[in-house]
C-alpha cells in the first residue's frame, strides 16, 4: 500500500495536478494539508472520477486538511482530542488541522502545524501547546499500525534548512519546537523517511529559493514501530516543485509492505 501525504497550497487552485500526480505515481492514500477551502468546497468530483474517496475538513480559505484513498477508509476522525483553539481576538477556534482516517488497518493523521509566525508572537505559544497535547495523545495510540503525517513546519536538524545561520531567531528551528518534534519521537514514534529520502520538502516561492535548492525539510511521515516495520520504501518526489503553478512543498511518499486488492502489477516509481 503507498501512502503520501502533501501541503497542496490550495486544493481548488491545484485538484488537476493533484490528480495527476496520484494517478502517476500510484498512490493509494494521500493526506493533504492546507487545502484552503470549506469542506463543501472541496473538488471531489475530479477524485472520484480517478476512483479516490475523499474524507475533507475545512472552515474557511485558510488552512484544511483532507485524506484521499481508493480503498475504504473507516474510523474517519476530525481534529483530535483537546485540540487548542487560536484566535487573534475573541474565543479561540479549533482550526480544521487534523483528521484521521483508518485504510486496511492502518491508522492514518493528515496533519497542519501551526505555523507559529513569530518567537514572540501568540500563535507561537499555539503551536507548542498544540504540539504537546499531541503528544500526550500519541503515547495512547501505540501498540498498531499508526503514522502522524504533514506539513510540522519544524526543521529538526540544522542541515534541514539551507543555511542554519538565516534563522536565528525565527521559527521552525527554535528550540523548544524542536524539542516538541522530538517529544513525539520520545513518545515511540519513528521518522520512517529520513534514513530513506534524503532532501528537502519545502522551498518558498520568495527569493528564488527553489532554482538556487533554498529549502527546508518540513514535511514527515512519524509511524508506530508496528507502522515503521511495514515500510518498505520512501521517497520525495522533488520535481513536483518545478512545473505550473507548483505548491511550494513536494510530496512525500511511502510504501508499506501491506498487499490490498490494488496491487497486481503495481508499477514502481523508484
Amino acid at each position: 500500500m503507498r501512502i503520501a501525504t502533501w501541503n497542496v497550497n490550495s486544493v481548488r487552485a491545484r485538484s488537476a495536478r493533484i490528480v495527476d500526480w496520484l494517478e502517476r505515481s500510484d498512490v493509494d492514500v494521500l493526506a493533504m494539508q492546507e487545502i484552503k477551502c470549506k469542506t463543501e468546497q472541496f473538488p471531489y468530483a475530479a477524485f472520484e472520477a480517478a476512483g479516490y474517496e475523499v474524507q475533507a475538513h475545512g472552515l474557511n480559505q485558510w488552512n484544511g486538511v483532507a485524506i484521499a484513498s481508493r480503498l475504504p477508509m473507516t474510523e474517519v476522525e476530525r481534529d483530535f482530542a483537546g485540540q487548542p483553539g487560536y484566535a487573534n481576538s475573541g474565543d479561540p477556534v479549533v482550526e480544521a488541522r487534523a483528521m484521521a482516517a483508518t485504510v486496511e488497518g492502518v491508522r492514518l493523521w493528515s496533519l497542519y502545524v501551526p505555523n507559529g509566525r513569530e518567537l514572540v508572537h501568540a500563535h507561537y505559544g499555539y503551536k507548542l501547546e498544540w504540539l504537546r497535547v499531541l503528544a500526550d495523545l500519541t503515547h495512547g495510540w501505540r501498540g498498531r499500525p499508526l503514522a502522524l503525517m504533514g506539513d510540522f513546519n519544524i526543521a529538526p536538524l540544522d542541515t534541514d534548512v539551507w543555511d542554519i545561520g538565516l534563522f536565528d531567531g525565527h521559527t521552525h528551528v527554535s528550540q523548544p519546537e524542536r524539542d516538541a518534534f522530538q517529544a513525539l519521537l520520545d513518545a515511540g514514534l519513528v521518522d520512517v523517511v529520513r534514513d530513506r529520502a534524503p532532501g528537502y520538502t519545502y522551498w518558498d516561492y520568495k527569493a528564488g529559493r527553489w532554482n538556487k535548492d533554498e529549502g527546508m525539510r518540513i514535511d514527515f511521515v512519524l509511524g508506530t514501530p508496528e507502522l515503521a516495520e511495514l515500510v518498505g520504501r520512501a521517497s520525495i518526489d522533488r520535481d513536483e516543485r518545478s512545473g505550473d503553478a507548483p505548491s511550494d512543498h513536494v510530496p512525500v511518499v511511502v510504501d508499506l509492505e501491506l498487499e490490498t486488492e490494488l496491487d497486481d502489477d503495481r508499477p514502481m516509481i523508484f
